[in-house]
Order: C-alpha cells, then sequence, then structure tokens
C-alpha cells in the first residue's frame, strides 16, 4: 500500500558502504550502552535484594522482571557476576597490566581520509 506513496527511488533500502559501517559503529555503541545500563541495574538490585535473595537468585530474578531477552541476558549475567567477583577473588596479572589493546582506526571504518571526522 505505502509503495504508491514512497518510491523506493526516495527511500533506498540499501547505504552506501561508508553509511553502512557508520550506522553499525553506532549500532555497536548503543548496545554497548544498553548492557551496561543493564550491568549497573542488576548491580543495584543485588544490593537492595542482598538481605532478602543472594546474589545469584536476585541477577535471575533481574533478567526476568525486565525481560531481557537472549543473548543479552547472558551477557549481563556475565558481567554482573565479574563486578561481584571482583571483591571476592585476587586481581590476575593479566588484570593489573596497563590496557594495550590496539589503536582503532575510525578513519578507517568510515570510509574517510585519515584524520577526518566524518558525521552520519
Amino acid at each position: 500500500m505505502l509503495d504508491h506513496f514512497l518510491p523506493e527511488s526516495l527511500f533506498p533500502r540499501k547505504l552506501p558502504p561508508a553509511a553502512e559501517r557508520r550506522m553499525r559503529l553506532a549500532q555497536a555503541r548503543a548496545e554497548e550502552a544498553l548492557v551496561r545500563t543493564h550491568v549497573e541495574n542488576a548491580l543495584t538490585f543485588v544490593d537492595a535484594l542482598a538481605e532478602e535473595l543472594p546474589f545469584d537468585r536476585a541477577i535471575d530474578t533481574y533478567i526476568r522482571e525486565m525481560a531481557v531477552p537472549e543473548p543479552l541476558a547472558s551477557v549481563v549475567v556475565t558481567r554482573v557476576l565479574v563486578v561481584l567477583g571482583r571483591d571476592l577473588l585476587p586481581t590476575s596479572r593479566a588484570e593489573q597490566k596497563e590496557d594495550v589493546r590496539p589503536r582503532l582506526r575510525l578513519s578507517e571504518a568510515s570510509g574517510g581520509k585519515k584524520g577526518e571526522i566524518r558525521r552520519a
């Protein structure tokens, strides 16, 4: 029905490669922010229910009540357990080292020139 009102030429379905890469980066950033928010809220939930529920049941209750879908639920549970485990387990030598991740070259990801910042 809407095909008559919105011709394909006005709203192409396929994005140019550079726009597709920028969209993927923005989507990844949004998904990571969503995971961080769930982790922070789940930790608050565990803390608030510490006297009534063990941490594993509190995490499970949070995931169920918030209807967090898989695979997001697994990621959130793992990250919450990592945070809770920091107090119980000694820090490994690998975690003590400085972060040595390779530098992300955003210019390559956006299809632009070196040093150029491109916006969607």
